[in-house]
């Protein structure tokens, strides 16, 4: 599915920061709806426009808004620069000018993390491997000092390590927990490894738990298990009605780690991220399943005896998707539109913030922005629109976008929060004009057309010559022999969070030469230092003396 087929109409851009469109976009008319200023670079259906509330937070993943407009944002710490700040931050805009004039880490020292939920007098927030309540003052509403542990023990280690919560009225607190792995392989991200059987980390991982939202100090188990077999829920919510509502991840490296059952692009367009209604000691199928969107139907995972989407076999039984969309572009918040500031069209609908992809090569990433998803008395009950796009600026990477869109939020106006965990800026977007307006998509920042990055530097290679590097960078990207280093290492070499850069020079295996790197490629990394991905021989495919000349050759000139 492309861009250009799932988002058709686009009439209005949201103009930059500062009085313009950004180079790339046409505005043929202003569109403040209001705002103190117009927002920065994103493009929006006609009518909204989004300001910058607040900027350079850190890693700003989920946030929540107060009944008096207070915003509240949990960051993560960077697992690179121990410098930067993680923890609750507290926003306020005590002027009425559209942007946070009071910004405060009310608990310096926190390791934070993405769960944070609110109702009208109590915070929630994940800090490390717990959960914390904070009252809150009711002049101030900044959290009391005195802190009560919720939950503890909560994983945090393997693939998926943040805890995504939500609150219902009922007092039920709904936590997530993200598989510790891929796909549950004996080996993990492990080229043609089988699927353990039974997955035996499902005991503490891959679901949804449900606490007592009064309770102190409970113990993260078995016991507390509410909903299994999702991959990584980091969107979770709940509606008007008291139903939970998730957005799962799909599994990664259908064509690098089983290249014989698909193609490239068949890895590239498959599973489908889903959104999810997530009912009580319901199984959604991870591992052993996972959506085809061709089929529209779950299939059997190839780890698990899967034939490439054909066969079903457990997965008949289990329980699928409310709603999907475009393979790997990472669902990292959804949310309900219950305000009244927007068109009625939204209501009852959910925004869902896409982070980005990395598992699409050898075709372009896709993702950073934010879809509306109309829905019906919790059905979807037409397509996704795109609501939000620009968030990515001139590269749609994850290593080199300019922001990722991670958390959502709706402000007691009805005004729409946004934050990105790239480099912590949080928007807010407001609407102005007609409430009986349809749904109409936004403009992608890119025209609706996506491209791939280049990669090849012809002449630049160290002791190769231009058609080595050519033919080596077809080689990378799959267009011959099948294999797939795109798909751990991105489209031009700029890293995933499965495989390292291969344009910084740190090499983590000899010393960057021609010989060196063709050696590593021959052999692979059955054991890899900083990653968990591992790399099989050859990419994964059986490379002539020639081809594994040429892609050392093309390696090389990536570092240039």
């Amino acid at each position: 599915m492309t861009l250009k087929s799932l988002f058709p109409v686009a009439i209005l851009c949201a103009l930059a920061a500062l009085g313009g469109c950004s180079d790339h976009l046409a505005a043929p008319e202003r569109a403040d709806a209001g705002c103190a200023e117009l927002s920065g670079g994103l493009t929006l259906p006609p009518g909204f426009c989004a300001e910058i509330f607040a900027d350079k937070l850190g890693h700003v993943r989920h946030l929540v808004v107060g009944v008096d407009g207070t915003v509240y944002a949990n960051s993560a710490p960077d697992r690179e620069d121990g410098q930067v700040a993680s923890g609750l931050i507290l926003l306020q805009d005590r002027d009425g000018d559209g942007r946070a004039d009071h910004v405060e880490r009310p608990f310096p020292g926190q390791t934070g993390g993405t769960g944070i939920a609110i109702d009208r007098d109590r915070l929630f927030l994940e800090d490390g491997d717990h959960i914390l309540r904070y009252r809150l003052d009711g002049a101030t509403r900044r959290p009391m000092n005195a802190v009560e542990r919720v939950v503890v023990g909560l994983p945090a280690t393997g693939d998926h390590d943040s805890h995504s919560i939500a609150l219902r009225a009922d007092g039920s607190l709904f936590v997530n927990s993200g598989s510790a792995t891929n796909a549950c392989q004996i080996d993990n991200r492990q080229s043609g490894s089988p699927g353990q059987t039974p997955c035996a980390e499902k005991t503490l991982r891959a679901g949804i738990w449900r606490f007592d939202a009064a309770g102190k100090e409970q113990r993260f188990g078995p016991a507390a298990r509410f909903a299994s077999g999702i991959r990584n829920a980091v969107g979770l919510t709940v509606d008007g009605k008291g139903r939970v509502f998730a957005t799962q991840h799909g599994r990664d490296q259908l064509h690098e780690n089983w290249g014989h059952l698909y193609s490239a692009i068949r890895g590239q367009e498959s599973p489908a991220e889903e959104l999810i209604e997530v009912a009580a000691d319901a199984d959604y199928g991870w591992p052993e399943c996972y959506f085809d969107p061709r089929a529209k139907r779950l299939v059997l995972a190839p780890e698990y005896g899967g034939d490439g989407g054909k066969a079903i076999g457990p997965c008949a039984g289990r329980r699928g998707p409310v709603a999907t969309f475009p393979a790997h572009w990472a669902p990292n918040a959804v949310i309900f539109y219950a305000g009244t500031l927007f068109p009625t069209a939204y209501r009852d609908g959910v925004f869902i913030a896409f982070h980005g992809s990395w598992n699409r090569a050898p075709g372009p990433q896709q993702g950073f922005n934010i879809l509306f998803q109309p829905m019906k008395q919790g059905r979807a009950s037409g397509g996704p629109i795109l609501f939000a796009d620009g968030f990515a600026g001139p590269e749609r990477a994850s290593g080199k976008a300019d922001y990722r869109p991670t958390g959502l939020a709706i402000g007691p106006d009805g005004s729409l929060y946004i934050s990105d965990d790239r480099q912590g800026r949080v928007w807010r977007v407001r609407y102005r004009g007609d409430k009986a307006a349809s749904l109409i998509a936004a403009k992608a920042a890119d025209g609706g057309l996506l491209s791939v990055s280049g990669g090849e530097s012809d002449g630049q290679a160290k002791n190769a010559d231009s058609a080595k590097v050519a033919l080596g960078r077809r080689l990378y990207a799959g267009e011959i022999a099948g294999a797939p280093c795109a798909g751990c290492h991105g489209p031009a070499g700029e890293g995933t969070p499965v495989g390292p850069n291969l344009i910084d020079r740190e090499w983590l295996w000899g010393d960057g030469g021609v010989a060196d790197i063709r050696a590593t490629v021959l052999k692979g990394v059955p054991r890899p230092k900083q990653f968990p991905a591992p790399m099989p021989p050859g990419g994964g495919a059986a490379l002539t003396n020639d081809q594994a000349d040429a892609m050392a050759a093309y390696i090389v000139s990536l570092a240039q």
